[in-house]
């Protein structure tokens, strides 16, 4: 039976542009105090997105039965059914019609640099959706939604005894430091960027040792640099997987929490469990969009093999 994964998160619609240039050419440090900056994107694609969308997309990809904890608007009865039929749960995703759903209008320049929008629309009141309505489950994640929902879902997820991930990415800036340290204390593990890892080190007051022995691992990926894992006292570095080419770097975080959710249900250690994640973020930025690789079970075990000399199944 398929490991079942409860992804509290968003589902939101993706705007794509891509900038023909760098964003630092365009912006003077010694004017950033009043900026007023354009870019001519001559690209731009709609796409669909949003954290637990990403998240679930992945797992399902890699043979988990991921279930998502989320709302969308009067324009989102598409993305669920589109969700539905790849084989994730949506029992538990409300549609509310006064609003719409969430929308990014994301602009990434050559270097890969984002500058990112974001309307959350239907997102605010993803409280009102409860862990109860998802269980049981095998892990879970609290990744970026509402402000209310992100507390709301890590608290139930503490008291349904579910080990569970916390990824505040990019709703990081809605916490202050009293709010990510109560995080941090109960959750199982902590996942971020290298960028986000600073912000949490500078908002908790925690040096990166410290978050890690609160935790059961602290996760820190890098890019192309590979991934840091903090577990048992120890640090660990996790090569990044080879890819062919850097397309879009959009959703390639959600696609490395894909893999490592799905390999921890699988009953796997936290260091094999970056390795499948960053060969499912190295499938990822090969193509344009968060959800548009769709790689065969085989396929994945191929190039993980190709990475690390072993099967992830």
């Amino acid at each position: 039976m398929a490991a079942r994964l409860l992804i509290s998160g968003s589902i939101a619609y993706d705007s794509i542009m891509v900038f023909d240039g760098h964003f630092k050419d365009h912006i003077l440090p010694d004017r950033v105090h009043m900026l007023n900056v354009a870019f001519l994107v001559p690209q731009l694609k709609r796409e669909f997105g949003g954290t637990a969308a990403n998240i679930a997309y992945n797992a399902a990809l890699l043979g988990a039965a991921p279930a998502v904890l989320a709302t969308v608007g009067r324009d989102g009865a598409e993305y669920v059914q589109r969700l539905a039929g790849l084989g994730v749960d949506v029992q538990a995703v409300r549609q509310l019609d006064d609003q719409w759903s969430a929308q990014a209008f994301i602009t990434t320049d050559l270097a890969d640099n984002q500058i990112t929008a974001f309307h959350p629309g239907a997102m605010g009141e993803a409280h009102t959706v409860r862990v109860s309505d998802a269980l049981p489950g095998a892990w879970g994640i609290v990744s970026p939604n509402g402000r209310q929902a992100m507390l709301d879902h890590a608290r139930q997820f503490s008291e349904a005894g579910l080990p569970w991930i916390f990824d505040p990415g990019q709703g990081l800036p809605m916490f202050d430091g009293a709010d990510l340290r109560a995080f941090i204390e109960s959750a199982t593990a902590v996942a971020v960027n290298d960028y986000e890892c600073g912000m949490l080190v500078q908002r908790t007051g925690w040096s990166e040792d410290e978050i890690a022995s609160k935790v059961d691992a602290l996760v820190v990926t890098r890019g192309g640099e590979g991934s840091l894992v903090w577990t048992a006292g120890e640090r660990q570095s996790v090569p990044a997987a080879a890819i062919s080419r850097a397309v879009d770097p959009t959703g390639c975080g959600d696609a490395y929490r894909g893999g490592l959710l799905h390999a921890l249900a699988l009953g796997r250690g936290w260091t094999d469990a970056a390795r499948l994640g960053s060969v499912m973020g190295a499938i990822k930025i090969e193509h344009a969009g968060a959800q548009n690789h769709s790689p065969t079970r085989d396929e994945i075990a191929r190039r993980h093999r190709e990475a690390y000399g072993t099967s992830p199944w």
